[in-house]
């Protein structure tokens, strides 16, 4: 499923050709209607309301972004989040909106890895040898190493960055499981990973005490038309 951001309408303005005949033209250079927010109207205009000020269409996904990374949410509506799609509990407090949506921004650079924060990895590629085949993954726990094969190997990767799932997969195992047999040609990137996800479970700390502010403060109760509920 994709729920994207905007959406770009079709222009189907009617075009007479030259013999008159009408015909439909698709992204006539003439007319545009530009891109439109996938977001209800209702939406920006209770938070208008409240913040005295308009949020943009970005600062609305920032926000649910580091909402759906709070931890404390995720286990509060863990058995409703199996059967439904995540309602969001939009905050009435400007402040509390704006420090998520800034966490949640950071969220979304490090997810994308254009982060500056993964300029400096906290893991390295090392080993011995020629041999960078993905043969046999195994994460030695005591020396925090994710191993590829018997030389070569991630150090510097703590437990609870090796176990961390998104989605239901284990990021990092399935990330060499799916390359393997294959030359592992892309180490900085993986190093930039491993750096994404624990940068990760440190936002989600911060996170998760703003969110237990947010809880405390009035939140804004959508109507079942708007197409959500807080």
């Amino acid at each position: 499923m994709l729920l994207p951001l905007y959406t770009y309408p079709e222009n189907k303005k009617a075009n007479p050709g030259p013999a008159g005949i009408g015909t439909m033209m698709l992204f006539d250079p003439a007319e545009t209607y530009g891109r439109k927010p996938n977001i209800a109207p209702i939406i920006f205009e209770r938070l208008a309301t409240s913040f005295d000020r308009r949020p943009s269409p970005e600062d609305i996904l920032y926000y649910i972004y580091a909402v759906f990374y709070s931890n404390i949410y995720r286990e509060k509506y863990a058995e409703f989040l199996k059967i439904d799609f995540p309602r969001v509990p939009f905050t009435a407090n400007c402040e509390i909106f704006e420090r998520m949506g800034e966490l949640g921004k950071e969220l979304v650079d490090l997810h994308l890895l254009r982060s500056p924060l993964l300029d400096v990895p906290i893991a390295k590629y090392r080993g011995r040898g020629d041999n960078n085949k993905i043969e046999k993954v195994k994460y030695d726990e005591a020396r925090k190493r994710i191993y590829i094969n018997d030389d070569k190997y991630f150090d510097n990767v703590a437990p609870e960055v090796w176990n961390y799932h998104i989605g239901g997969y284990q990021v990092l195992r399935k990330y060499l499981k799916d390359r393997k047999g294959r030359v592992m040609d892309d180490a900085p990137r993986y190093c930039r990973i491993i750096t994404a996800i624990q940068k990760t479970i440190e936002l989600q700390k911060k996170i998760d005490e703003i969110y237990a502010e947010l809880e405390k403060n009035d939140i804004i109760i959508f109507d079942s038309e708007s197409g959500n509920n807080g």
